[in-house]
Protein backbone atom coordinates (compact mmCIF):
# COMPACT_ATOMS: atom_id res chain seq x y z
CA UNK A 1 0.00 0.00 0.00
CA UNK A 2 2.50 2.49 0.79
CA UNK A 3 3.83 2.11 -2.76
CA UNK A 4 0.76 2.79 -4.13
CA UNK A 5 0.56 5.62 -1.69
CA UNK A 6 3.92 7.19 -2.82
CA UNK A 7 3.04 6.52 -6.44
CA UNK A 8 -0.25 8.41 -6.42
CA UNK A 9 1.06 11.63 -4.10
CA UNK A 10 3.92 12.20 -6.53
CA UNK A 11 1.97 11.61 -9.06
CA UNK A 12 -0.48 14.69 -7.60
CA UNK A 13 2.67 16.56 -7.09
CA UNK A 14 3.98 16.57 -10.12
CA UNK A 15 0.42 17.31 -12.00
CA UNK A 16 0.34 20.34 -10.73
CA UNK A 17 4.23 21.64 -12.02
CA UNK A 18 2.56 20.33 -15.63
CA UNK A 19 -0.65 22.74 -15.17
CA UNK A 20 1.86 25.54 -13.99
CA UNK A 21 3.69 24.96 -17.66
CA UNK A 22 0.12 24.80 -19.43
CA UNK A 23 -1.45 27.98 -17.07
CA UNK A 24 1.55 30.02 -18.25
CA UNK A 25 1.25 29.19 -22.15
CA UNK A 26 -2.34 29.94 -21.77
CA UNK A 27 -1.54 33.42 -20.07
CA UNK A 28 1.00 34.47 -22.52
CA UNK A 29 -1.57 33.51 -25.58
CA UNK A 30 -1.66 37.18 -26.94
CA UNK A 31 1.51 38.39 -25.83
CA UNK A 32 3.81 38.89 -28.90
CA UNK A 33 6.74 36.47 -29.82
CA UNK A 34 5.85 34.40 -26.96
CA UNK A 35 7.10 30.41 -26.90
CA UNK A 36 5.07 28.16 -25.66
CA UNK A 37 6.81 25.40 -23.35
CA UNK A 38 6.26 21.24 -23.69
CA UNK A 39 5.67 19.24 -20.68
CA UNK A 40 5.97 15.67 -20.49
CA UNK A 41 5.76 13.38 -17.67
CA UNK A 42 7.24 10.16 -17.10
CA UNK A 43 8.00 7.62 -14.01
CA UNK A 44 11.34 7.23 -12.71
CA UNK A 45 13.11 4.68 -10.29
CA UNK A 46 13.62 5.38 -6.71
CA UNK A 47 17.38 4.74 -5.96
CA UNK A 48 18.77 4.17 -2.28
CA UNK A 49 20.79 1.67 -0.27
CA UNK A 50 18.35 -0.80 -1.24
CA UNK A 51 17.06 -2.26 -4.49
CA UNK A 52 14.85 0.62 -6.12
CA UNK A 53 11.44 -1.12 -5.49
CA UNK A 54 9.25 2.13 -5.92
CA UNK A 55 8.90 4.05 -8.76
CA UNK A 56 7.37 7.86 -8.74
CA UNK A 57 6.20 10.17 -11.05
CA UNK A 58 8.35 13.51 -12.44
CA UNK A 59 7.09 16.22 -14.97
CA UNK A 60 9.56 18.30 -16.88
CA UNK A 61 9.52 20.40 -19.51
CA UNK A 62 11.44 19.16 -22.33
CA UNK A 63 12.18 22.20 -24.35
CA UNK A 64 10.29 25.15 -26.22
CA UNK A 65 8.14 25.10 -29.52
CA UNK A 66 9.86 27.42 -32.06
CA UNK A 67 7.41 27.21 -35.07
CA UNK A 68 6.51 30.54 -35.70
CA UNK A 69 3.57 32.72 -34.65
CA UNK A 70 1.17 34.44 -37.57
CA UNK A 71 2.24 37.83 -38.24
CA UNK A 72 -0.21 41.06 -37.27
CA UNK A 73 -0.11 43.89 -39.12
CA UNK A 74 0.31 47.27 -36.85
CA UNK A 75 1.38 49.89 -39.07
CA UNK A 76 3.57 51.12 -37.10
CA UNK A 77 7.46 51.40 -38.36
CA UNK A 78 9.50 50.55 -35.54
CA UNK A 79 7.29 47.44 -34.67
CA UNK A 80 9.33 44.61 -36.70
CA UNK A 81 8.89 40.55 -36.48
CA UNK A 82 11.33 38.52 -38.71
CA UNK A 83 10.28 36.71 -41.82
CA UNK A 84 10.53 33.17 -41.68
CA UNK A 85 13.41 31.84 -39.91
CA UNK A 86 15.62 34.13 -37.38
CA UNK A 87 16.10 36.05 -34.33
CA UNK A 88 16.54 39.69 -32.95
CA UNK A 89 19.37 40.24 -31.21
CA UNK A 90 18.93 42.13 -27.71
CA UNK A 91 21.03 42.59 -24.69
CA UNK A 92 19.49 41.21 -21.57
CA UNK A 93 19.11 42.60 -18.16
CA UNK A 94 22.83 40.71 -17.22
CA UNK A 95 24.22 42.14 -19.88
CA UNK A 96 24.55 38.57 -22.20
CA UNK A 97 23.17 38.44 -25.60
CA UNK A 98 19.34 36.87 -26.13
CA UNK A 99 17.24 36.58 -28.78
CA UNK A 100 13.41 37.69 -29.47
CA UNK A 101 11.26 36.93 -32.45
CA UNK A 102 9.14 40.30 -32.49
CA UNK A 103 9.46 43.37 -30.90
CA UNK A 104 7.36 46.69 -30.75
CA UNK A 105 10.59 48.90 -31.31
CA UNK A 106 10.68 52.77 -29.31
CA UNK A 107 13.84 55.47 -28.68
CA UNK A 108 14.57 56.57 -24.88
CA UNK A 109 15.18 59.70 -23.62
CA UNK A 110 19.23 58.93 -24.71
CA UNK A 111 18.59 58.04 -27.61
CA UNK A 112 18.51 54.21 -27.54
CA UNK A 113 16.72 51.62 -29.36
CA UNK A 114 14.71 49.53 -27.25
CA UNK A 115 12.13 46.73 -27.12
CA UNK A 116 8.84 47.29 -25.51
CA UNK A 117 10.06 45.84 -22.11
CA UNK A 118 13.09 48.13 -22.19
CA UNK A 119 15.55 45.31 -23.51
CA UNK A 120 18.16 47.44 -25.78
CA UNK A 121 18.59 46.29 -29.44
CA UNK A 122 22.01 45.46 -30.70
CA UNK A 123 23.26 46.22 -33.70
CA UNK A 124 26.93 46.09 -35.50
CA UNK A 125 29.19 47.06 -32.16
CA UNK A 126 26.32 46.91 -29.71
CA UNK A 127 23.14 48.96 -28.22
CA UNK A 128 21.93 51.18 -31.39
CA UNK A 129 21.95 54.71 -30.74
CA UNK A 130 19.49 56.92 -32.64
CA UNK A 131 20.66 60.65 -33.34
CA UNK A 132 17.90 63.22 -33.01
CA UNK A 133 15.33 62.50 -36.02
CA UNK A 134 12.48 63.17 -37.62
CA UNK A 135 11.62 59.90 -39.38
CA UNK A 136 13.08 56.47 -38.93
CA UNK A 137 12.71 53.62 -41.55
CA UNK A 138 14.20 49.87 -41.12
CA UNK A 139 14.26 47.96 -43.96
CA UNK A 140 14.34 44.66 -44.52
CA UNK A 141 18.20 43.53 -43.89
CA UNK A 142 17.78 45.43 -40.55
CA UNK A 143 19.37 48.30 -41.79
CA UNK A 144 17.80 51.86 -40.07
CA UNK A 145 17.92 54.70 -41.52
CA UNK A 146 16.67 58.35 -40.52
CA UNK A 147 15.96 61.80 -41.40
CA UNK A 148 17.55 64.14 -39.29
CA UNK A 149 16.14 67.02 -37.72
CA UNK A 150 15.80 70.11 -40.38
CA UNK A 151 16.72 67.48 -43.38
CA UNK A 152 15.02 67.37 -46.93
CA UNK A 153 12.14 64.97 -46.95
CA UNK A 154 14.54 62.93 -49.25
CA UNK A 155 17.97 63.02 -47.47
CA UNK A 156 18.11 59.55 -45.26
CA UNK A 157 21.51 58.73 -43.19
CA UNK A 158 22.16 55.45 -42.31
CA UNK A 159 22.62 54.77 -38.81
CA UNK A 160 23.56 51.53 -37.52
CA UNK A 161 21.80 47.91 -38.83
CA UNK A 162 19.89 45.75 -36.53
CA UNK A 163 21.93 42.22 -35.62
CA UNK A 164 20.15 39.36 -37.01
CA UNK A 165 21.05 35.91 -36.53
CA UNK A 166 19.79 32.60 -37.10
CA UNK A 167 21.21 29.36 -34.81
CA UNK A 168 20.66 26.11 -34.87
CA UNK A 169 17.14 25.45 -33.41
CA UNK A 170 18.33 22.49 -31.54
CA UNK A 171 21.10 24.64 -29.34
CA UNK A 172 18.51 27.39 -28.15
CA UNK A 173 16.96 27.31 -25.04
CA UNK A 174 14.36 29.17 -23.04
CA UNK A 175 15.60 30.93 -19.61
CA UNK A 176 13.40 31.91 -16.85
CA UNK A 177 13.43 35.52 -17.75
CA UNK A 178 11.81 34.01 -21.18
CA UNK A 179 14.70 35.05 -22.99
CA UNK A 180 15.97 32.88 -25.89
CA UNK A 181 19.90 31.90 -25.87
CA UNK A 182 22.65 29.59 -27.53
CA UNK A 183 23.55 27.03 -25.09
CA UNK A 184 27.28 27.23 -24.22
CA UNK A 185 27.67 30.36 -26.76
CA UNK A 186 27.47 34.23 -25.12
CA UNK A 187 27.40 35.61 -28.67
CA UNK A 188 26.17 34.23 -32.41
CA UNK A 189 27.46 35.48 -35.30
CA UNK A 190 24.94 37.94 -37.41
CA UNK A 191 23.41 36.24 -40.55
CA UNK A 192 22.53 38.36 -43.53
CA UNK A 193 20.05 36.32 -44.87
CA UNK A 194 17.75 36.95 -42.09
CA UNK A 195 14.90 39.35 -43.00
CA UNK A 196 13.02 41.41 -40.85
CA UNK A 197 8.92 42.79 -42.03
CA UNK A 198 8.23 46.36 -40.65
CA UNK A 199 4.68 47.15 -39.51
CA UNK A 200 4.22 44.16 -38.40
CA UNK A 201 4.43 41.85 -35.24
CA UNK A 202 4.43 38.05 -34.77
CA UNK A 203 1.59 36.56 -32.40
CA UNK A 204 2.50 34.19 -29.88
CA UNK A 205 2.16 30.14 -31.28
CA UNK A 206 0.00 29.15 -28.37
CA UNK A 207 -2.86 27.16 -29.09
CA UNK A 208 -5.51 28.03 -26.67
CA UNK A 209 -7.89 25.09 -27.56
CA UNK A 210 -4.90 22.49 -27.06
CA UNK A 211 -4.09 24.01 -23.50
CA UNK A 212 -7.62 24.12 -22.26
CA UNK A 213 -7.57 20.75 -23.07
CA UNK A 214 -4.26 19.51 -21.81
CA UNK A 215 -5.41 21.61 -18.17
CA UNK A 216 -8.69 19.67 -18.02
CA UNK A 217 -7.13 16.58 -18.68
CA UNK A 218 -4.25 17.04 -16.17
CA UNK A 219 -7.20 18.22 -13.55
CA UNK A 220 -8.59 14.95 -14.06
CA UNK A 221 -5.42 13.15 -13.62
CA UNK A 222 -4.79 15.20 -10.25
CA UNK A 223 -8.50 14.41 -9.23
CA UNK A 224 -8.01 10.50 -9.68
CA UNK A 225 -4.28 10.54 -7.82
CA UNK A 226 -6.03 12.03 -4.83
CA UNK A 227 -8.82 8.95 -5.13
CA UNK A 228 -5.62 6.76 -5.23
CA UNK A 229 -4.58 8.30 -2.16
CA UNK A 230 -7.87 8.18 -0.50
CA UNK A 231 -8.07 4.43 -1.32
CA UNK A 232 -4.51 3.48 0.05
CA UNK A 233 -5.66 4.97 3.07
CA UNK A 234 -8.87 2.80 3.10
CA UNK A 235 -7.40 -0.23 2.04
CA UNK A 236 -4.45 0.30 5.15
CA UNK A 237 -7.08 1.17 7.84
CA UNK A 238 -9.03 -2.29 6.27
CA UNK A 239 -5.99 -3.88 7.14
CA UNK A 240 -5.32 -2.98 10.46
CA UNK A 241 -9.11 -4.21 11.41
CA UNK A 242 -8.45 -7.53 10.61
CA UNK A 243 -5.07 -7.62 12.20
CA UNK A 244 -6.72 -6.66 15.19
CA UNK A 245 -9.44 -9.40 14.48
CA UNK A 246 -6.74 -12.24 14.41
Amino acid sequence: MDKMLYVSMTGAQNNTLALRAHANNLANVSTSGFRRDFEQARSMPLFGETYPARVFAMSERPGTDFRPGSLQETGRDLDVAVGGKGWVAVQAPDGSEAYVRTASLNIDALGVLRTGNGLPVMGNAGPIAVPPEQKVEIGQDGTISIRALGENPNVLAEVDRIKLVNPDPKSMEKGTDGLIRVKGQPEVEADATVQLTSGFLEASNVNAVEEMTAILSLSRQFELSVKMMRTAEDNSSAMARVLQIS
